[in-house]
Order: structure tokens, then sequence, then C-alpha cells
């Protein structure tokens, strides 16, 4: 039998800042400030952590302990209304050279035990159980317990390199293991056949589905689908009709728990950029020189990561999002491929130049797609790209 596993991390980021400052353990704990809310050494040897409670910007939470979940505040949540439902969560800066450590151990210890892996982000991977040693056996009294002790092993390793928990959704297929590693959060391991689908599966709202959004997720609710039951009962051409023929098909091949999409253990990234929210709106004429320096830092950093993958990028791009959440983006295709940061910042410049620059700025962003490898023949691109896109985000404070 088909056996594949999606391991998600236990609310990372939260979970290695737990790491470093263990008194933190069983409160409310968020990430997401700036490096001024680090925590402050005192006298007595205690440190004094910064809260909510006294959070003034317009930063979001990048995670939360699950003790801060369960007040309201999750990933993505912006922080000043975090602090009104949990105006005591403990605030912390994010540490991403920290995170990507950890990153690195927990697949190095992965790999040990099952070594086809799919890199699905910093915090979470698929795996492909099926031919692992013992994956396949069994009893009449438990028919999965060869995948169950491989599941617990890799748990085991995880634990012993990183000192972390994580949960695993194990199944025939990678849309179906996304969403049973959610089920039994945290340190939770599920494993489920397509038997199961109906009496498991089919209860939860169809918005549990990865790749069902908000947007989608209210239209269907609004044309009284409201479960995934919901949508599997649904008429396939009535789903063609109303969610065009490619998605309708696919909603409702999801809601039976059919996915063909194999393990991918190596895929090059379509693009790479670097983005800021700014903590204030800036303006381009008010605001023209601090803008400006950090226009050059992005393109500056954005021309480091290529060089450090090892890649030239052919196409450069910028994205703006206005006061009013408008978002733009402007494209440059170049002569020739490069990871020269002048190059960038002037190709930037350009796009910057077919930009409307009348309202203050929220967000500020360079891209660098059409990548190649610094060492291909020139007009190479990469071949068949995937839809993978690395966003590094590079974090200014203004006083």
């Amino acid at each position: 039998m088909k056996w594949i596993a999606h391991l998600d991390m236990d609310a990372f980021y939260a979970s290695v800042e737990l790491l470093r400052y263990p008194e933190l353990r069983g409160r409310p704990v968020v990430v997401g400030g700036r490096s001024h809310h680090q925590p402050m050494l005192q006298p007595d040897g205690a440190r004094r952590f910064a809260t909510l409670r006294d959070y003034v910007g317009r930063g979001v939470a990048t995670t939360a302990t699950y003790e801060a979940r369960a007040l309201g505040v999750h990933s993505g949540s912006g922080l000043m209304k975090a602090a009104a439902l949990a105006p005591d969560a403990v605030l912390l800066p994010a540490d991403f050279d920290e995170y990507r450590r950890h990153s690195r151990l927990f697949k190095a210890a992965v790999a040990e035990v099952a070594p086809l892996i799919e890199d699905r982000g910093i915090d979470e991977i698929y795996i492909d159980l099926t031919e692992v040693p013992g994956a396949q056996d069994g009893s009449a009294d438990d028919p999965h317990a060869g995948v169950r002790a491989v599941a617990q092993a890799i748990k085991a390793r995880v634990r012993a390199a990183t000192g972390l928990s994580c949960s695993l959704g194990i199944t025939p297929n990678k849309l179906l293991s996304k969403l049973c590693s959610d089920l039994e959060k945290p340190d939770g391991l599920t494993i489920l056949t397509a038997a199961d689908i109906p009496a498991r599966l089919w209860p939860l709202p169809a918005k549990r589905i990865n790749g069902i959004g908000p947007k989608t997720s209210a239209r269907l609710e609004a044309l009284g689908i409201a479960t995934i039951e919901d949508l599997a009962a649904a008429d396939p051409h009535w789903l063609a009709d109303n969610f065009g023929s490619h998605y309708g098909a696919w909603l409702h091949q999801a809601a039976h728990g059919i996915d063909e999409r194999p393990v991918v253990t190596y895929s090059e990234p379509k693009s790479l950029s670097r983005e800021t929210t700014f903590e204030r709106d800036l303006h381009p004429r008010q605001d023209r020189a601090a803008l400006g320096r950090i226009f050059t830092q992005l393109c500056e950093h954005l021309a480091a990561d290529l060089s450090a993958k090892g890649y030239r990028a052919k196409t450069i791009a910028v994205k703006l999002r206005y006061d009013d959440f408008k978002t733009v983006t402007r494209e440059l295709t170049l002569a020739l491929p490069t990871a020269d940061a002048k190059e960038i910042r002037h190709g930037a410049g350009l796009c910057l130049k077919r930009v409307p620059l009348e309202r203050r700025l929220r967000l500020l962003g360079v891209r660098a797609g059409g990548l190649c490898k610094a060492d291909a023949a020139p007009g190479s691109t990469l071949v068949e790209p995937v839809e993978q896109q690395v966003v590094l985000p590079l974090f200014v404070r203004f006083n």
C-alpha cells in the first residue's frame, strides 16, 4: 500500500523560542516583534519580556503558541488586534537564522529514517514511506502497525535532534496527509485510508481542504456547501458551472480524497524575493531618501540571495502595497540573466517608473524570476519550473 506522510512542526517558530526561554512554557507567546522587543536580562538574572499590551505599530504575528491561539491570536493576526485579545501575551522578535538551523536539523533527522522527502518550507515536508523497511507490516489487531512504528521513529528522531515536537498525517496521498497532519495537533499522529474518509473527513468544514481559500469557502457556503461531505455530494457538472471546469473537477476529486501528485524530492525555485512592510506609511516624495535606501537594500539582499543559491535572474519585478491596501506589481525582462545588485537595482528602478507613486506605501518588495543556474549557458532558464516562491523578509523600523 502507498503511504505518504505530511510532517508539520508544531508552532515551529514559537517552539524554537521556548527552547531558548523555557520559563515561557505554558504562557501565551507571540512571535513577530522587532529587535527592540528582545528580552532584557535583569540584575537578579531573570528576564523581562515585552508584552502585546505595550505594542504600537502595524506588524503581524509570525506565529503563536497554542496558549495564544486559544485566545484568538494566529499567524497573520495584526499585532494591535492581537493585543486586544491577549494583552498579557509575551511578544518576541523573530530569529530566522535560528529557525532555519532547526529546520535543517529536523529534516536531516527524518532523512535518517525515510530519505524520500519533498521540502515544502521551513517547517513542513512530505515523506514517501511506502518503501521504508517495516512500513507495510501489520497484524489483524493493527493493520497499520508497521507504518505507525515508522512514524513514531520519525517523531522520536525529530525530538532528539531538535527538542521539538511534530505532527504527522499518513495516508495514501499528499492531499489527505496535509489535511490529517492538523487533526491531532500538537504532537499528533493520524493514519487514514480511503475507507476512513466518510467517517473522519467528510464532517469537517470544506475549507479544511488545502487549496480551498477564504473566498472559495465563502462562495461554497453561499451555495449551500459547508462540509466536505456536502462538497463530495455535489454534482461535478454543477461544480464546473460555478467554479470553472478545471477547479470544479479538482473540488470534486479533493472531496473524495483523490490526489495523484507524487512526492517530488527535488525542485528548483521559481523565484526569489525580498520585501518589507513599513511600521508607518511612507510617501514616495516626502520619504524619498528613506525609500531609496530601503529599495537599494532590498536589491542588495536579493542579489546576495541569488549568489548564495547559485542563480541568476532573467526577470526583475517590484511589488508595492498602498495605504488603501491595493497591491500592484510591475515586471521587466532583462537582456541577460544577472545576480548583480546594481543591475537588479537598475531594472527594479525601471519597473518603478511604470507604477503610480501618488499614495503612501505600506509595503515594498523586489522579486527575481526566470531563474537559471549561475554556470548555465547564456539564454538558459530552468526547465519546467515548479510553483514555488521563496520570500525572505527584510524588517525595517523607523523611529
